[in-house]
C-alpha cells in the first residue's frame, strides 16, 4: 500500500487488531471509527442471549417446518439471574442498564473500573475468578488486546458454572474456540451465542451454501444443538452504518483540513 502512494489507511469500524502498526509505522496514517452505535450492539446481545435461552431460533425452525412441539425448547427467567459482563465502556454500560431491567443482577470486571457508572447502573466490579463463578449469563464486550486473547479457555471455563450462557460479541479470539468445543462436548457449557469467531475472515459476509464447512471447529461449532452462530451482525443497523459512513467522511475531511 505504502509504495502505490496510500498516505491514509481509513477503517470503518471501531477495531483495529486486524493492523500491524509497527509496521505501518512513518509509511501511512490509520484512522478508525471508534464508536458508532454501541446501543446496536447492546441490544443484539441481549437478543442473543433471549434466543439462546429460550431457544427461539430452534422453534423458528420447528415451526416453518409444521413441527408445534415444545419438547427441548425450555429455558430460564432472566428474573434473578446473574450476569457476568467483562468490559464496561460504552457497549457494556448500555447492555447492562437493559439487563437491569430484566431485575438480572450485574457483576463485571474490566481493566480500568468506573465506579461512577457501577453506582449509577447499580452493578458490582469484581474479580475476573468471581464473575466466572458466580455469573448465568457471561458476555464478552471487551477489547481484543495481548492481555484478553484467549482469555475464556479450558483453566477459565473449568472455574464458570455448569450450564452457563456465554455470550460473544465483541472478537473471535477472546475465547479459544477448541476449548470451546470441549466444554460443550463435556457439558461444562451450557450454550453459546457466538457473533464473532477467530476464524471468521475465511466464512464470515460470504455465502458458503454450496460449499463444504472446512473449518472443523467452525463445523462442530455448528453442530451443536446449544450453540448460535451469527455472521458479525451484531452492528449491523441503519444507525450504525450512517454513524459509520459519516464519521469516516468527517475524518477524512478533518485530516485533508490539517494537510492543507
Amino acid at each position: 500500500m505504502a509504495e502505490n502512494g496510500i498516505k491514509l489507511l481509513a477503517m470503518r469500524c471501531a477495531g483495529f487488531n486486524n493492523v500491524s502498526l509497527k509496521d505501518i509505522h512513518n509509511r501511512f496514517k490509520v484512522a478508525r471509527v471508534p464508536a458508532y452505535s454501541p446501543h446496536a450492539i447492546a441490544e443484539y446481545t441481549v437478543a442473543l442471549i433471549l434466543a439462546v435461552n429460550r431457544k427461539i431460533h430452534k422453534a423458528y425452525v420447528r415451526t416453518r417446518e409444521g413441527n408445534f412441539s415444545i419438547n427441548g425448547l425450555m429455558g430460564f427467567d432472566l428474573n434473578g439471574k446473574t450476569a457476568g459482563i467483562i468490559g464496561t465502556g460504552k457497549i457494556g454500560q448500555i447492555l447492562i442498564k437493559i439487563l437491569r431491567g430484566f431485575n438480572v443482577k450485574v457483576i463485571a470486571y474490566d481493566l480500568f473500573p468506573n465506579q461512577k457508572a457501577a453506582e449509577e447502573l447499580g452493578f458490582d466490579y469484581v474479580s475476573l475468578d468471581d464473575l466466572y463463578a458466580q455469573s448465568d449469563i457471561i458476555s464478552l464486550n471487551c477489547p481484543l488486546t495481548k492481555e484478553t486473547q484467549y482469555m475464556i479457555n479450558r483453566k477459565s471455563m473449568l472455574k464458570m458454572k455448569d450450564g452457563v450462557i456465554l455470550v460473544n460479541t465483541g472478537r473471535g479470539m477472546l475465547i479459544d474456540s477448541a476449548d470451546l468445543v470441549e466444554a460443550l462436548k463435556d457439558k461444562k457449557i451450557g450454550a453459546v451465542a457466538l457473533d464473532v469467531y477467530e476464524e471468521e475472515e475465511n466464512y464470515f459476509f460470504e455465502d458458503k451454501s454450496t460449499q463444504v464447512i472446512e473449518d472443523d471447529i467452525l463445523g462442530r461449532l455448528l453442530s451443536f444443538y446449544n450453540v448460535l452462530l451469527t455472521s458479525h451482525q451484531a452492528y449491523f443497523t441503519k444507525e450504525a452504518v450512517d454513524a459509520i459512513t459519516l464519521a469516516t467522511l468527517n475524518l477524512l475531511k478533518t485530516l485533508l483540513k490539517v494537510k492543507n
